[in-house]
């Protein structure tokens, strides 16, 4: 890896900070830059991110800024981490600018909201030709950026960005493989976070650790279907980006969208329960797209529906329970599941 490498990180949340820390203590020169000027000049005099990661030193070779153009100006490549619903925007904004890099990455989880689509297809529009890449899998900010044992994957149509980005995240605590499907890739890392809510409801209402197992479970097989449907390869969301993710936010209190199925679980109403978790909860939005794409595709998605009606507030979360075990007795896998 040359330490002359130049990376902008876009989104100051705690996945941008972690992932923008990381680069910069493997010798990376990266700037991390967000929206909220006087955030960022905090960031740049007391080296942490106050809001969301107040516990963790940031690296001192870390550069902040509040000003995008300067930021991408002679970079690499560009890492986008903000929440799904700013991503079109910010990536628009990104095509009108002069700077021209060599790769476009992102670690954002979630679709197009309204739309259904998947980020990879929207870059593909705005950016016509630019090498891509998605980085995904189970990770915690918090651990992350304070050093702990991580593993994620890179997934792009092209080989070579995916082994420059896998590259530069890679690092004595940080494992990075590479792949090529970015649908099943973005699948399973938008999917996961709807499936948590479902967990966490479970255990919320304190039904123990079978109920947990078997969400779990049939949480991955409902990934798998819809993945089949669409295309996704089935060992993409055997992997990391799907079984891995998925095991990580159904049963780590660190994920938000867990956390807002253990408040509903516990009778906490929904919008009580995301204005104090006090950060973007992708599952809320991200859940209509994936039931969108499940009725486009014909495929029955009986949990992540029951989370569906849960958000929506059509039924509370002891009327789904009653929902998923009241269905039909059947195989467990159709004959012709691949």
């Amino acid at each position: 890896m040359s330490a002359q490498s130049r990376v902008a990180v876009l989104g100051a949340g705690s996945w941008g900070t972690a992932l923008a820390s990381l680069l910069a203590r493997h010798g990376v020169h990266t700037t991390l830059w967000g929206r909220d000027a006087a955030a960022m000049q905090a960031m740049a005099e007391t080296g942490r991110n106050a809001r969301y990661l107040p516990q963790s030193p940031l690296p001192d070779k870390l550069n902040f800024s509040a000003d995008l153009a300067a930021s991408v100006a002679d970079v690499d490549w560009i890492l986008v981490v903000t929440p799904s619903h700013a991503f079109r925007e910010l990536i628009e904004t990104l095509a009108r600018l002069p700077a021209r890099f060599r790769g476009l990455a992102w670690a954002t989880k979630g679709f197009e909201p309204g739309t259904g689509r998947f980020l990879h297809e929207l870059v593909e529009e705005i950016l016509p030709g630019q090498p891509a890449a998605v980085v995904t899998g189970p990770s915690f900010a918090r651990e992350v950026v304070d050093g702990l044992p991580t593993a994620v994957t890179v997934h792009s149509d092209d080989a070579d960005f995916a082994q420059t980005v896998a590259e530069q995240l890679h690092g004595p605590t940080f494992r990075a493989y590479t792949g090529s499907d970015m649908l099943g890739a973005e699948l399973g890392g938008a999917m996961k976070n709807v499936l948590a809510v479902a967990t966490g409801v479970a255990d919320g209402m304190q039904l123990g650790l079978n109920a947990r197992a078997g969400l779990i479970t049939r949480g991955l097989n409902e990934m798998l279907r819809l993945g089949v449907a669409l295309g996704a390869r089935a060992e993409t969301l055997m992997g990391l980006a799907g079984l891995g993710d998925l095991v990580l936010t159904c049963t780590g209190d660190l994920s938000r969208n867990r956390r807002l199925g253990l408040a509903l679980g516990r009778g906490t109403p929904l919008a009580q329960a995301v204005a104090e978790i006090g950060q973007v909860v992708e599952s809320v939005q991200t859940v209509d797209e994936v039931m969108r794409l499940a009725e486009r595709h014909g495929v029955e998605l009986p949990i992540a529906q029951s989370v569906q009606r849960v958000l929506h507030e059509e039924i509370t979360p002891p009327e789904g329970l009653r929902l998923l075990l009241a269905r039909e007795q059947k195989p467990e896998y159709p004959e012709s599941f691949p």
